[in-house]
């Protein structure tokens, strides 16, 4: 059995760390964030993030990059990620000025001799060719084409899972394009989905914003391709 948790755009809604805490160690398994954990914006910087300490203390195992999270200026963006004691990913977001990117393309592990791979998709805030991209230095990728590359190099035996930033309508056409994909755990658009809905046999879960809940889906291991056997919302800040 694979669990993975999942919450996004946080907001800055602190109290998250017990709940968490307590879920993870009833029953254990991988914690992911789907973006937008901040105050500060694409536009804004603000030095203090207190939901960073926050996620580094609930132990989560990665977070996509949310437009929250995302700087159009490098430097801050990569000031950012250096105050994460977590990895960052982001999969359709490229350096045209081949700077060192301050966070990780994708992220996998093993569990129970199995490999589950991981990738984030960011809403494009620019088409490609933009002039802003010769400002910014920053190329955004489409989204559909990154996930048909992750798709057509991950067997079968694999789980593969997207943190998704684009928000609901633009998973679901990610979903029908997709079909390989086996979560795609979603952000951005603020929905709440009590139960995953399911586009060409992917299915989709939306925990919804600020905390209110995380998700909690379960994979059975035992088949040639992993198969989500369940998945539910639980109160996390709604507990209160």
């Amino acid at each position: 059995m694979l669990r993975i948790y999942h919450t996004s755009d946080l907001h800055d809604h602190r109290g998250i760390v017990p709940r968490l805490r307590e879920l993870r160690a009833s029953e254990p398994g991988l914690l992911f964030d789907c973006g937008d954990s901040l105050r500060g914006s694409q536009t804004v910087y603000r030095r203090d993030e207190p939901i960073v300490a926050e996620i580094d203390a609930a132990g989560y195992d990665a977070q996509g990059i949310g437009n929250r999270e995302f700087h159009y200026l490098f430097a801050l963006l990569a000031a950012r990620a250096r105050r994460m004691h977590h990895p960052l990913i982001c999969s359709n977001l490229i350096d045209l000025r081949a700077r060192p990117l301050p966070f990780a393309r994708e992220i996998s592990f093993e569990h129970e001799g199995r490999r589950l791979r991981v990738f984030s998709l960011l809403v494009v805030q620019y088409p490609a060719g933009s002039p802003w991209e010769r400002v910014f230095g920053w190329r955004f990728l489409d989204p559909i084409a990154v996930a048909r590359e992750f798709a057509a190099s991950t067997p079968e035996s694999e789980t593969l899972v997207v943190l998704s930033h684009l928000g609901l309508r633009a998973d679901r056409l990610l979903a029908e394009a997709v079909p390989r994909l086996d979560l795609i755990l979603g952000g951005h658009s603020h929905d709440t989905l009590l139960a995953p809905e399911y586009v060409s046999g992917v299915p989709i879960v939306h925990a919804g914003p600020y905390g209110e809940y995380c998700s909690r889906s379960e994979f059975e291991l035992d088949g040639v391709r992993p198969r989500l056997a369940r998945s539910s919302l639980l109160p996390l800040l709604a507990a209160r």
